[in-house]
């Protein structure tokens, strides 16, 4: 585990931004993601009738709408023990292998900093 404190400003910035997310929208997982740019895109579950997205393909999602070519991070606020495999895929489509997806609890500290792919 690792304190929010200890991570680099720009991680801890998405971090901090999916458990707002998380906690603002009442949603089960919050997440947030960095593109190439620096830009965020900030995110909660997704859970209709006729569509169901993690928190995590939701922004990636909204990041490839807004133009988004890569991504050089990803974090999800969840109470899972461990990142979701469609999670990790739709990183990895975007940012390629090796993008890291931060998972944290929703206290904020990080259970495990996984390499996409």
């Amino acid at each position: 585990m690792t304190d929010i404190n200890a991570l680099d400003p720009e991680d801890r910035k998405i971090v901090t931004l999916a458990r707002s997310a998380r906690a603002r929208n009442g949603v089960p997982e919050g997440a947030a993601v960095r593109d190439e740019t620096g830009r965020t895109y900030v995110a909660g579950t997704v859970d209709l009738p006729s569509l169901k997205l993690s928190a995590v393909q939701t922004a990636v999602a909204m990041a490839v709408a807004s133009g988004a070519e890569s991504l050089e991070a990803a974090a999800v606020v969840t109470a899972a023990e461990a990142a979701a495999e469609a999670d990790l895929a739709a990183v990895v489509d975007l940012g390629g292998p090796g993008t890291p997806l931060l998972v944290a609890g929703p206290d904020g500290v990080v259970r495990a900093a996984v390499s996409a792919g």
